[in-house]
């Protein structure tokens, strides 16, 4: 399973231009199961299980990661651009990004510290007040290999480091992906749906449209959260933390999760001896807030990997909890039909 994430997280796919993922998802599924893609570029799979109950599931992961939009070209060949989902402008400046469509290499930068005014030094640099320099000298020059419209997402190493940890790129939620691949490849006792969704991280589009036409009645979105469990932070405000399991959330921004479906999580979590947490605070949202509003009505659990830095070039995780997830999640297919 590591390999598939290492390999998913080296694959670039900005909101809304996640083709690369797709394709590489697909070669992986199309043996397995039925597939098709939608308007909006979701990848919707039905697996066939040794049973076809009354009720329907669909597992739901997004394919998408945030990134960067060139939106300018200046007279000097700079690049401006904006970001493309939420990411915050302190993890941004100074940055190298890969501009996919060709593999252009940029450095994300400002005006120098010396150039800067007092009140410029005292506060954090704003994403319009930045460019991404590709050394060019001219916008003609610039225009060879760039244009208006052209993605970048951060260029990172994918690593393993310290107890179990590992580092890169989309792993919100490319780690998702993997995991309902796995799923997909495997003996299932039920017929279920697998959704991988385009941009979620800019509204949750793809996941509306994708509940829409599968009508489940039940879902389970396999997502990555944040965690805070950092030096400074008191307990009650980490969310969550590495470690500690697979994370499954009583509410959060977007959606208050079937209590009957988090009760049953962590019954699993017990009876399978399966690490699990919950999160300390309200906070973050994924495809469930459109998922469960779907039609009549969807009853939905969302069962994340808790990811430090969360939407930066190094989002950092603990293969344990990778698992744990994984577990978790097979265990509620076995369970919720």
């Amino acid at each position: 399973m590591w390999e598939r994430v290492e390999h998913y997280s080296r694959l670039n796919g900005v909101s809304g231009d996640e083709s690369a993922v797709r394709e590489a998802i697909i070669e992986e599924v199309k043996a397995y199961c039925q597939y098709e893609v939608d308007a909006l570029g979701n990848l919707i799979c039905f697996k066939k299980g040794m049973v076809t109950p009354d009720k329907k599931l669909m597992l739901c992961a997004h394919m998408d990661e945030v990134g960067f939009i060139v939106t300018h070209i200046t007279d000097g060949g700079m690049l401006k651009f904006t970001t493309v989902g939420g990411i915050d402008s302190r993890v941004v400046l100074g940055r190298a990004v890969n501009l996919y469509r060709t593999g252009t290499i940029g450095v994300i930068g400002t005006k120098a510290i010396h150039q800067q005014t007092e009140q410029e030094r005292e506060t954090v640099v704003k994403v319009e007040d930045m460019f991404i320099d590709i050394g060019a000298s001219s916008r003609e020059e610039a225009m060879n290999v760039v244009r208006p419209g052209d993605c970048a997402v951060f260029c990172t190493d994918y690593e393993e480091f310290g107890d179990g940890l590992l580092k890169g790129k989309a792993l919100d939620d490319r780690l998702g992906c993997a995991v309902l691949v796995e799923l997909i490849r495997s003996k299932l006792k039920f017929d279920m749906y697998f959704v991988f969704t385009t941009q979620e991280e800019v509204g949750l589009r793809g996941a509306k449209a994708a509940a829409y036409s599968v009508n489940p009645d039940f879902a389970v979105v396999v997502e990555t959260t944040t965690a805070a469990d950092l030096s400074g932070v008191s307990e009650q405000k980490q969310v969550c933390a590495l470690g500690k399991g697979a994370v499954v959330g009583f509410m959060d921004r977007a959606t208050i999760y079937d209590r009957e479906l988090y009760a049953l999580a962590y019954k699993l979590a017990v009876e399978k001896k399966i690490t699990a947490q919950t999160k300390t605070m309200v906070a973050g949202g994924n495809d469930a807030g459109a998922i469960h509003t779907s039609r009549g009505g969807v009853r939905t659990i969302a069962v994340s990997v808790p990811s430090r830095y969360l939407h930066s070039g190094v989002c950092t995780v603990k293969k344990e909890d990778v698992k744990a997830v994984l577990k978790l999640v097979y265990e509620l297919t076995e369970t919720i039909l």
